[in-house]
Formats: C-alpha cells, structure tokens, sequence
C-alpha cells in the first residue's frame, strides 16, 4: 500500500536516462539515526538490559523486524516483538516534534526535484505512523509517491519497496535513482536493479558497480544525478 499526495508534475522526457528519483529517509534527509538508537537504548533499559554500542551498526537502517529481533535474542529480554515495536515506535514520535533536523543539503535538493518536475517518491523501513509525522518536517509536497516498510510484504534489504515505488511512479527500476545512507538500503535498491548515490551516515559503504558514493548531499544535485544514469548506458 501507498500514499500519495498531489504529483509535482508529468514524467521526465522519453529520452531522458532518469526517469525517477527514490529516497531514504531516516538519515538521509532527516537526521534521525541517532534518535532510533537513543530510543533503543532507553526502552532496553527500562528492561532491565543494557545494549552494546558495537550493536548499532547491525540495527540501524534496517526494519524494525530485523533491529528488535536482534535485540531481543541478544539481551534475552522477555518481550514479544509487538509489544516492543510499539514501545519503540512510541519512544521516537515523542522524540520528534514538527521541526526535525534535514540533512545537509536535503531542503536544497528536493526543491530541485520538484522545480524541474522530476518523480520522487520516499521510500523508508519506518513504520506509517512515523513517515507521517517525518513528513511534517520534510514536506509531503517533494513526493509523489512514499512507501512505508509496514506496508510491504518484505521491506529493506529486499527489493520489494523500491520495486513497488518505480511502478507507482511509472518508471523502470534500471531508470531510478536511489539516494541511500545505510548498507540495507543499498543492498535493497541494487536488488532492485536502481542506480544508488550512497550517502553514509554510520558505517562506511564502498563504491561498487552501478553505485557512486558520496559524503554529503550538498554533491549531489538533478546534473549529479543525470550524469550517474549516464554513466550506465
């Protein structure tokens, strides 16, 4: 399932390389890596356990079924995985209010996307409840199309979120550009078969085939992204 808001425009020309352009969220454009892991460690306390920092390179970025169910069997808390999910869920909303920090250069380059009427879509592991609440800050206007990773049968690292937003989007995977912070949505957009700019905001991701890797989003902008999908044909 989707949801959409009124489309910024008509699809790029026929011609064109780009067709499409995906984006992560958590990290991505909003800094809120952090927030999830503070949240963690907090409700982990109140159970009784204290988590490892080394920990929080295998949870973030990835679905809330990965990250808990990790930390459930590594602490051996006594918690089911729903009752846990919502604990968490409910830590994060009470961390964000209406103003969340955008990553450096995010604000500039979605007004880009939108002033040159190019497709977007928004595409996160978070939950519904939280891309809602994200989106106050970032601005549902950037998107056509957003995808939650509760709203897919398998999220990140499985291509299923990125597939599903290129076909809401009328556009091939092979023509999209992804713009990704972590090694699970990189691993979910190439599964894919999209173009990634890979932007890390925890752990180091190399550069790879069909994968260009950058240290900030102020690198890249609608010519950046043009000239990666070129570089493909």
């Amino acid at each position: 399932m989707t949801t959409t808001v009124p489309a910024l425009g008509t699809r790029t020309a026929e011609g064109s390389a780009l067709q499409a352009v995906l984006l992560d969220m958590d990290g991505t454009l909003v800094d809120t890596e952090g927030f999830w892991w503070e949240v963690e460690v907090e409700v982990f306390a109140s159970l009784g356990h204290t988590l490892d920092e080394s920990w929080r390179h295998v949870v973030v970025g990835g679905p809330m079924t990965r990250s808990a169910g990790f930390l459930i069997e590594a602490t051996g808390a006594d918690i089911a995985f729903e009752e846990l999910s919502v604990l968490l869920n409910d830590g994060f909303e009470k961390r964000i209010g209406r103003n969340l920090p955008l990553m450096p250069g995010a604000a500039r380059l979605l007004a880009e996307l939108a002033a040159h009427r190019i497709p977007t879509a928004l595409v996160s592991a978070s939950h519904r409840r939280i891309i809602d609440r994200v989106l106050d800050s970032i601005g549902p206007q950037y998107f056509s199309l957003t995808v939650a990773g509760d709203e897919v049968g398998r999220t990140k690292p499985f291509p299923d979120p990125y597939l599903l937003a290129a076909t809401g989007l009328e556009a091939h995977p092979t023509r999209c550009a992804v713009v990704e912070d972590t090694a699970t949505g990189v691993a979910a957009a190439e599964a894919a078969g999209c173009r990634v700019v890979a932007v890390p905001s925890v752990a180091p991701i190399a550069p790879a085939a069909g994968r260009t890797v950058v240290a900030s989003l102020e690198e890249v902008d609608l010519p950046f992204l043009h000239g990666v999908m070129t570089e493909m044909q």
